[in-house]
């Protein structure tokens, strides 16, 4: 099986030969084509910013960039490789040189999500595509059905987030060649597993973005955002960069046959217009590949717009989006990290009061801010209501590289809270109907920090390395300046090189071996008795009630009619509780036969009964 997604920009290998070479350059009024270092070609005008140009002898493997009038080379912004990062040439590629062997593959249905969000250079000590297929066993073994990848677009220096991409169309060269990236995911469906990838539509990164010298109409100073001016979705010009954006998301979902997008942070995205740009790429999502597979699209947004959110229920049992997939649910982690650490300064201070009742309403509503003011935002409204959107919408997590890098010291929560204290919020994780999702060695209470880390150049590497620390000033610990200096510079090859995973731990670490096994236990249970149940659910008709200030009862009916119920008190106190009646399928380790005939919740402990087709 062959692949590839046409576009009307970059280069195209020709059926009889030769390459063709087009780009979007509104800003100038000639551009050069350079080729493998050899003499210059002027490109032809097109029309509308428009040039191309036809090279009956270049190739696949061809190396080329554009010189501007000004004497400036520049690489193709839709270069599908760039060999020699992202200042360097260009490389010219055949998507169809790679041959798939996942002809069959059709995806999977979103109920049956559990995600692992994962780093492509800190996930092995090799530090690449290859070096995730190694582990892709070990994930289905954990019970783990779709990876959630990190940006590989390529960025600036050796290491980075990913979320500096300057060149959103090709694999960051450091994880390996294009092919490499396919074989990946085509080792992942061989295995049943699905592959989302992040993307950021929101910037381009800080260096290698070249698009300011000859296509300025690629952004709208009408915008401010932290990155400067905002892409320019709905002023003049837009329309060429909507296209380059929704073929970015197609190309990805065509070409390496992705089944979804994760969008990074569309509150960031600015754009007036109707359709907005998230509804138009769901739309070209959902007429495309859609038409033929289950495709995902998922955001994270910090505004809780539940209308990005909405269902069509009038097509079966189960719901289709209209829009997204599914959000992060980052009130529901604030609500885990506040209970299970106590800490409430920053945004968790918008969770500090009564956390176990907005714990409850993230497990039956989706947000917990539904148009609520937020304290931390100085009294502005944030959310929309969402009780009406069935759990499938939120993914729940206790960890995501953000909320771990963001951290002054990349702490993990397994670092800051205890182990009762994890293997109760880790049952209510992964068996509450909601699709969870772990970031890379949680599942085994890994002892590696996740740091931020990236590789610029010396001038700009200075001043993220002071505005790092300087960011961490306002809080009381950090106000030394002795001690800021102590944050890890995210330009030290060091620092990178503290978030590789290291999996011998398990063989060495009880504590490592036991943590795993309680993941491997709660997914086994989740595939067993929940994900069977979930298509059809609605929202579930979710009732809860507070026992104490942190403990809770919640049930939900099931797609089945079956009423799935959880009892956890996440708190110091022992509570008095009744017990439910159905099977029992999971009680923390403190939950001994005692506490279970004594009606009695133990400090941090969780347990999940299901009552089959009751009414």
């Amino acid at each position: 099986m062959k692949r590839k997604h046409a576009m009307p920009f970059g280069a195209e290998p020709l059926s009889g030969g030769g390459v063709r070479f087009r780009l979007w350059a509104p800003g100038v009024d000639a551009v050069s084509l350079q080729l493998d270092d050899a003499n210059e070609l002027p490109m032809l005008t097109a029309g509308q910013g428009w040039f191309e140009f036809s090279h009956p002898t270049a190739h696949v493997g061809s190396r080329y960039r554009f010189r501007l009038p000004d004497g400036l080379l520049v690489p193709d912004p839709v270069s599908r490789s760039n060999p020699d990062d992202v200042h360097g040439a260009s490389e010219v590629i055949d998507p169809t040189a790679f041959d798939w062997s996942d002809d069959d593959w059709r995806g999977r249905p979103w109920e049956e999500a559990v995600i692992y969000e994962l780093h492509i250079g800190c996930f092995t000590s090799a530090g690449n595509f290859n070096g995730v297929i190694e582990r892709l066993d070990y994930l289905v073994e954990l019970g783990v059905t779709a990876l959630e990848i990190m940006p590989v677009a390529d960025f600036p220096g050796r290491c980075n987030w990913g979320y500096d991409g300057v060149l959103l169309f090709a694999p960051d060269a450091a994880y390996g060649r294009p092919d490499d990236f396919k074989r990946l995911i085509d080792a992942a469906h061989e295995r049943g597993l699905m592959v989302l990838l992040d993307v950021v539509y929101n910037h381009f990164g800080p260096e290698g973005n070249y698009l300011h010298a000859y296509a300025k109409d690629f952004f709208n100073p009408r915008h401010a955002t932290p990155w400067g001016a905002a892409i320019n979705f709905d002023s003049e010009n837009s329309r060429t960069v909507r296209e380059f954006f929704v073929h970015n998301g197609l190309h990805w979902l065509e070409e390496f046959h992705l089944d979804g997008l994760r969008l990074d942070a569309i509150h960031a995205i600015c754009d007036d217009s109707s359709p907005d740009i998230i509804e138009v790429l769901a739309e070209a999502i959902k007429t495309g590949p859609g038409r033929a597979r289950h495709v995902h699209m998922v955001l994270e947004n910090e505004r809780n717009q539940a209308r990005y959110l909405g269902r069509d229920c009038e097509k079966g049992t189960t719901c289709d989006p209209l829009q997204a997939t599914a959000q992060w649910n980052d009130d529901i982690h604030h609500v885990f990290h506040v209970l299970a650490t106590g800490e409430t300064d920053g945004y968790y201070t918008d969770y500090a009061d009564q956390p176990a009742r907005l714990l409850a309403r993230c497990l039956t509503e989706g947000f917990a801010f539904q148009g609520e003011a937020s304290r931390f935002a100085d009294g502005e409204l944030r959310g929309e209501p969402s009780a009406h959107l069935p759990p499938a919408a939120f993914i729940n997590f206790l960890q995501n590289h953000d909320q771990i890098g963001n951290r002054a010291f990349g702490e993990r929560l397994s670092h800051l809270a205890s182990p009762t204290a994890m293997e109760a919020l880790t049952a209510v994780l992964l068996l509450a109907p909601q699709p969870p999702m772990l970031f890379m060695g949680e599942e085994f209470a890994t002892t590696q920090p996740f740091l931020f880390f990236c590789d610029f150049g010396p001038e700009l590497a200075n001043a993220v390395t002071e505005g790092r620390r300087r960011e961490f000033s306002r809080f009381a610990r950090f106000a030394d300046p002795a001690v800021r200096e102590s944050i890890p510079d995210p330009n030290a090859a060091e620092t990178f090189k503290r978030c590789v995973l290291d999996w011998s731990a398990m063989e060495r670490m009880p504590q490592q071996r036991t943590t795993l096994e309680l993941h491997r236990q709660l997914l086994a249970l989740r595939r067993q008795w929940i994900t069977p149940r979930l298509a059809g659910m609605g929202n579930g008709d979710p009732q809860f009630s507070l026992l104490s200030d942190r403990a809770m009862v919640i049930h939900w009916r099931l797609g089945d009619s079956s009423l799935l119920t959880l009892l956890a008190n996440l708190g110091e106190n022992t509570i008095d509780a009744k017990q439910t009646v159905g099977t029992r399928l999971f009680a923390t380790s403190n939950m001994n036969n005692t506490a279970l005939v004594a009606g009695q919740l133990p400090p941090w402990s969780a347990i999940w009964h299901l009552q089959k087709e009751s009414r």
